[in-house]
């Protein structure tokens, strides 16, 4: 077996990446290339890498799911009292990380985050599955709990009282719009010269376009 991580390595070449074929912002070239992965049937394609830091500067990242996007921004559903919120708190600023490998593309979006409101959050909790609704009462994200077994006691004790009353969702749960000001578009190129264009917010609300060097 070969254990050399040295000789790892992948020569990408399926498409590019031109400026003059994205489009005028970097939601509609995010939905254009949405729509292409999605009927690329890539396992998971709202998986994305969410990077917060503390107030100290402390970076930490973690895989959560994108739940929607539209002109303002990218959607995510957390529990609010979990260490991604706490930090959210601290510093509402925020990195997304796509990355489709069968389309050999990246998507990074830079941008500051804010809470959804109370009737967002409610209309999305109550469209999950019971389990779902019940597991984000049980589970005190981030915090340490004594072994797996309380945790599935938790969710028993929820589920046996969700049969008598529905459950409600907690305050400390719901959602967050990433408001991009920054959104790179990586397309992989042969000799690791990649494609790399870059929307960066101006002060007027409009956006401007730059290549990157690889």
């Amino acid at each position: 077996m070969n254990n050399n991580i040295e000789d790892i390595r992948k020569n990408y070449c399926l498409k590019t990446l031109n400026e003059v074929d994205v489009e005028n912002n970097p939601i509609s070239q995010f939905e254009k290339w949405w729509e292409e992965a999605t009927l690329s049937k890539i396992d998971e394609v709202n998986s994305m890498t969410l990077s917060t830091a503390s107030s100290n500067g402390l970076p930490l990242a973690r895989i959560v799911l994108l739940k929607g996007f539209n002109e303002k921004g990218f959607i995510f559903f957390t529990n609010y009292e979990s260490l991604k919120g706490k930090e959210l708190a601290e510093n509402p600023r925020a990195c997304l990380l796509f990355f489709w490998k069968e389309l050999e593309r990246q998507v990074r979006i830079v941008g500051i985050t804010e809470q959804l409101s109370a009737k967002e959050n409610d209309d999305y909790f109550y469209s999950r599955p019971i389990a779902s609704q019940i597991g984000a009462c049980a589970s005190p994200q981030s915090r340490v709990i004594e072994n797996r077994l309380w945790l599935d006691n938790q969710f028993e004790e929820l589920s046996k009282k969700q049969n008598e009353t529905p459950i409600q969702r907690p305050s400390y749960w719901g959602g967050y719009i990433v408001k991009p000001v920054l959104v790179e578009f990586w397309q992989g190129r042969t000799s690791r010269l990649h494609d790399r264009l870059q929307y960066h917010l101006q002060d007027d609300g409009s956006w401007t376009l730059e290549r990157l060097a690889p």
